[in-house]
């Protein structure tokens, strides 16, 4: 069973082509225009073990809002197509992750219901051309559009680069646990019958 999807948006704001693939290694091209972002990317494909291309040109004159939300909406979509039915995954993830002073906490449930709770406190401010703002944005396009629950919770830190990295990672290690196949379930993990 392969489980990919590509997505391909255009919109006056932005034109974002991606393309996933579930069981990867984390290799793959990011190239948004937005350095941190991309870096941020990085670090989800990688320990997500997700196979990932993006590409993605926005209207940065105005900021990067538009093209960091874009792409979460098209990991989402993604995310939901390359899923199909659900069948046999684990559904649900959770992850801790420190980098240096920093720790946050992931966990997902594919739940087919989407919704992100984002428990931390970024200030403002700015990494080049990604407002910390932007991280909540992302993710909540993301778990909308993969339609999966998503609750986010920083811990401790005092360096945001690092407060968002341990963000993306538990992420990740989150994403990563909870579309992974479960050997012992041969249906949807669901009393309903669905996630969809």
């Amino acid at each position: 069973m392969t489980r990919t999807a590509q997505i391909d948006r255009e919109t006056g704001e932005t034109r974002v082509r991606l393309h996933l693939e579930l069981d990867g290694s984390g290799a793959g091209r990011r190239s948004t225009d937005v350095g941190f972002f991309d870096h941020m990317l990085d670090l989800l494909a990688r320990h997500g073990r997700l196979n990932l291309d993006v590409d993605a040109a926005g209207d940065l004159q105005t900021g990067a809002h538009h093209t960091v939300e874009d792409v979460g909406i098209c990991l989402g979509q993604a995310l939901d197509r390359a899923l199909g039915e659900r069948r046999g995954i684990c559904r649900y993830g959770s992850a801790t992750v420190p980098m240096d002073e920093a720790r946050a906490s992931s966990a997902i449930d594919i739940s087919g219901r989407g919704l992100l709770v984002f428990e931390a406190q970024l200030p403002a401010g700015a990494i080049g051309n990604y407002d910390h703002e932007l991280t909540e944005e992302f993710l909540r396009a993301f778990a909308a559009n993969a339609k999966l629950t998503l609750h986010v919770t920083v811990d401790a830190g005092s360096n945001v680069h690092h407060v968002i990295e341990a963000i993306f990672k538990s992420v990740a290690r989150a994403l990563r646990a909870a579309v992974a196949l479960d050997p012992t379930e041969d249906g949807v993990p669901s009393t309903k019958g669905t996630l969809t």
